[in-house]
């Protein structure tokens, strides 16, 4: 993403900003802001650009008169994007402090007008408020209790159309899942599209904040069970979702069926 006209640098020169990019960092978006790469040595090129490229087309084009949330917008890539789609309001909110000083000065060298707020996923509830556009990218696999996440977006904040990604491991291949199984039956938590998610105890890719690590068949599973229904998937690891029913199992605890005693 470039932001090059002159007035949306605040006034700053290219070695201010570029003073002030250094100060803040380091960044995980890749960010042009007049000149000045956020993260120019990325390990995964430009990104979040790269992917954004990949999945643009199934977002919106004009978002006038949506509301936009971003959950763990990290340094704000995506909420300027919904911002220059039109959006009426963009809330981005992360629980990193470092993350939200750069979406701060991102968006205001961008000169877009984005709310930031330092808030947990598990805490969306308090916003006591529903948007049309939820972002969930980048987040699931960094939380130790994920389908948690999932249910209290879909219970409180998503209003319509989320966007979702996710790293993923394992098996790529999607099958049907009956809805129930004997107890006998269990050679299939060995068939390898059969949904799963990865535990990691301590580290992966050198980042002790990675937890869970699911394949396709998880991914898709979980959002359904949430009460999402997957309308498109543009790119390997993005799903745009609509709000749906949730499954009649998603409860805190597992539905008792039987008689009481």
């Amino acid at each position: 993403m470039s932001i090059q006209a002159e007035d949306s640098r605040m006034g700053l020169s290219t070695t201010e900003i570029q003073k002030q990019v250094d100060a803040l960092g380091p960044w995980f978006h890749n960010i042009d802001l007049g000149g000045v790469r956020t993260a120019p040595n990325h390990f995964l090129g430009d990104y979040p650009h790269m992917k954004w490229r990949k999945f643009a087309d199934a977002i919106p084009a004009d978002l006038t008169g949506k509301t936009v949330l971003d959950i763990g917008c990290n340094a704000g890539f995506y909420s300027i994007e919904m911002k220059k789609r039109g959006a009426d309001r963009v809330l981005g909110v992360d629980f990193d402090d470092v993350y939200l000083n750069q979406a701060k000065f991102a968006a205001e060298v961008a000169q877009a007008d984005i709310e930031f707020r330092k808030l947990s996923v598990y805490d969306v509830g308090s916003l006591q408020e529903q948007f049309d556009v939820v972002i969930f990218m980048g987040v699931l696999y960094h939380l130790r209790h994920p389908l948690l996440a999932l249910d209290l977006i879909r219970e409180h904040v998503a209003k319509d159309l989320l966007v979702f990604q996710s790293m993923q491991r394992g098996n790529s291949e999607v099958k049907p899942v009956a809805e129930n199984y004997p107890f006998t039956d269990v050679e299939l938590f060995d068939e390898p599209s059969y949904p799963k998610m990865h535990f990691i105890e301590h580290r992966y890719a050198d980042d002790p904040t990675n937890w869970w690590v699911p394949n396709a068949a998880c991914v898709e599973a979980m959002l359904r069970s949430s009460g999402f229904e997957i309308v498109s998937h543009p790119e390997a690891e993005v799903y745009i979702c609509r709000a749906a029913q949730r499954s009649d199992y998603a409860t805190p605890i597992y539905p008792s069926k039987g008689a009481a005693s």
